[in-house]
C-alpha cells in the first residue's frame, strides 16, 4: 500500500470510530499538518468515500464544518461465536446491522467438525446476503478460547487442518479478509471504541455468558498480557469450598457460581425441591432460550428468578472486588449476554464491594451496564476489522490481505 492510500484508510479508521469529525480534529488525531489532511480529505469526498454532516457546536468562532465516513462504503461480516451458538450477522460503517442477524447451533466443545460447519455456514450467510464481495471490508470473528491473533490459531477449539490456520482455512475458501480474536478481548475493544468505555484510561470490562470473560483496559489502551491470553477471569479461584469441577477441570472458580450456565442449572435444581415461580421446562440443552426466560421472569419480579440473579451477582462482585482491589479502575462494564439483565445485578455486586473492598480504593470506581445491549459481540467483531483496517490493501474497491495480517497494537487515539 502506498502512503497516500496508506493516510486514507488511518482517515477512515478515525471516522468510522469517532462517528463525526473536523478536518482539524483528523489533523491532531493524525499527527499531520492541516493542510495535508485537508488535500487528502478533499480526496475522500470527491470519491464518495466521506460526506458533509453539518457544522460543530460554536467554540467562540467560526463553527468548523464536521464529516462521517459514508455509511455504505463498505460491509463488514461479523461473527460472534460461544460455546453453543455461532451468531452471524453484516454491518454497514455506521454499524447498523444489515438484513438479519442468522443464529446457528454450533457447540464447540468436542465437535471436530467445527471449523468446517462455521466456513460452510458463513459461506452460505455471505452468498444469501447479495451484497457483493468487492463492498465487503472483512470478516471478524469472535471466539471464547485461548486464541492467538498472529498465528490465527486458537488452541481450546476449532481445531483446522495440518499447516493451516483458522483464517487461512475460512479466508481460502471465502475469499474476503479473515481476522479472529477473544471474544472478550473484544467485547472489551467494543467498548473502549464504541461503547461506555471511551475517554476512560482504566476500565474493565466484564464479558458475562456462558463463562465470565475480562476485556481490560489499562493507560487507554487493551490489555492482553504475556501471550496474549489476559483475562480469563472464569478460572481465578475464589470459592474455597466449592467442590463443582469448572469447565477447565479445576474446582473453586469464578465461573461455577457466576455465569449464566450456573444460573440456569441452579433454577433447575431449585425447582426440583419445589420452589415456587413461573418458570417452567428449562434445560442446559436449550440455555439461549432457559437464560432469556430466566431474566424475563426475574424483570417481572420472579421471587426465585430474582434471588439467582441476586446471588451470582454477589458472587461476580467477590471477583470485581479483586480487580478493584488490584487495579483501581475508574470503571467497571457489565457487558455480553448476561448485560441483558440490566440492573439486576448492580444492588448485589455492590454489595459484595462494600463487603469486601477497602472503601478509599473503590469509592470513585463507578460500575455501568453497557449501552452496547447483546449487540456488543458482534459491534466487537466489526472493532477488530476496522481496527486493523489500515492493514488491509485496498485495490479500487477489490480488499485483498496476506494470511497473516498483523494485529494494530498501538495505544487507541
Amino acid at each position: 500500500m502506498n502512503k497516500q492510500s496508506d493516510y486514507k484508510s488511518e482517515l477512515k479508521k478515525h471516522l468510522y470510530f469517532k462517528r463525526v469529525l473536523s478536518c482539524a480534529d483528523l489533523s491532531i488525531l493524525t499527527n499531520k499538518s492541516l493542510p495535508f489532511t485537508t488535500k487528502f480529505l478533499n480526496e475522500l469526498i470527491s470519491d464518495g468515500s466521506v460526506v458533509e454532516t453539518g457544522f460543530a457546536n460554536s467554540t467562540g468562532g467560526r463553527r468548523a464544518q464536521t464529516y462521517s465516513l459514508k455509511h455504505d462504503l463498505g460491509y463488514i461480516v461479523c461473527v460472534a461465536m460461544d460455546q453453543l451458538i455461532t451468531t452471524i450477522g453484516i454491518l454497514d460503517l455506521s454499524n447498523n446491522i444489515i438484513g438479519t442477524v442468522e443464529k446457528v447451533d454450533l457447540p464447540l466443545k468436542n465437535n471436530s467438525h467445527s471449523l468446517q460447519h462455521l466456513r460452510d455456514n458463513l459461506g452460505k450467510f455471505i452468498r444469501n446476503s447479495g451484497i457483493p464481495k468487492e463492498k465487503m471490508v472483512g470478516i471478524g470473528i469472535s471466539m471464547p478460547g485461548f486464541v492467538d491473533v498472529k498465528k490465527g490459531i486458537n488452541y481450546m477449539f476449532l481445531t483446522p487442518p495440518a499447516n493451516e490456520s483458522i483464517v487461512s482455512f475460512i479466508q481460502k475458501e471465502i475469499d474476503i479478509p479473515v481476522l479472529i480474536d477473544n471474544d472478550s478481548s473484544l467485547i472489551g475493544l467494543a467498548e473502549l471504541r464504541l461503547g461506555d468505555a471511551r475517554h476512560h484510561e482504566n476500565a474493565m470490562v466484564i464479558n458475562i455468558g456462558w463463562g465470565v470473560g475480562l476485556g481490560m483496559i489499562l493507560d487507554g489502551k487493551l490489555f492482553r498480557g504475556h501471550n496474549g491470553f489476559a483475562g480469563e477471569f472464569s478460572h481465578i479461584p475464589v470459592f474455597k469450598d466449592n467442590q463443582k469441577i469448572c469447565s477447565c477441570g479445576k474446582t473453586g472458580c469464578l465461573e461455577t457460581e457466576t455465569s449464566l450456565l450456573a444460573i440456569i442449572e441452579k433454577a433447575i435444581q431449585g425447582l426440583k425441591r419445589g420452589r415456587m415461580s413461573v418458570l417452567k421446562d428449562l434445560s442446559l440443552e436449550n440455555a439461549d432460550e432457559s437464560i432469556n426466560a430466566i431474566m424475563e421472569a426475574a424483570s417481572r419480579g420472579d421471587t426465585f428468578a430474582v434471588e439467582l440473579f441476586s446471588e451470582a451477582g454477589y458472587n461476580l462482585g467477590l471477583g470485581i472486588a479483586i480487580l478493584i482491589t488490584l487495579l483501581n479502575p475508574e470503571l467497571i462494564v457489565l457487558s455480553g449476554r448476561g448485560a441483558a439483565a440490566g440492573k439486576l445485578w448492580l444492588a448485589p455486586i455492590q454489595q459484595a464491594i462494600n463487603e469486601h473492598c477497602i472503601p478509599k480504593i473503590s469509592e470513585d470506581t463507578r460500575i455501568k451496564i453497557s449501552t452496547l445491549a447483546q449487540r456488543t459481540d458482534l459491534t466487537g467483531a466489526a472493532a477488530l476489522v476496522m481496527e486493523n483496517y489500515e492493514n488491509l490493501h485496498i485495490a479500487g474497491s477489490v480488499m485483498k490481505m496476506g494470511n497473516e495480517m498483523p494485529v494494530n497494537k498501538t495505544k487507541i487515539a
